[in-house]
């Protein structure tokens, strides 16, 4: 059985066991969190819309951390103009539990 939920602006394909990173959550290693925002769920057969309506996937979660730097670099010719920034997007890794319909 698997689940497509949606979090953090994406969505996700996930079944019991893995493990994915998500958007930061606002929960400490070792909380329970749970995702109500299910689209669909399937299976023998693939339920949609209104048959998932009360669906939930829930998880652990594992760490909190941060991703490897991005460096940011911008720049005008001839103008001597140059900036450079760095960017760490924090994620959360969570283990799905369960997948309830």
């Amino acid at each position: 059985m698997y689940a497509i939920i949606a979090t953090g602006g994406k969505q996700y394909k996930v079944s019991e066991g893995d493990i994915i990173e998500v958007e930061k959550l606002e929960a400490e290693t070792g909380d329970t969190v749970k995702f109500d925002d299910v689209l669909a769920v399937g299976g023998d057969s693939l339920k949609v819309g209104a048959d998932v309506k009360a669906a939930s996937v829930s998880a652990t979660v594992m760490e909190q951390g941060k991703q490897k730097k991005v460096v940011v670099y911008r720049y005008k010719p001839k103008k001597g103009y140059h900036k450079k920034n760095g960017h760490r997007q924090p994620f959360t890794r969570v283990k799905i539990e369960s997948i309830s319909i």
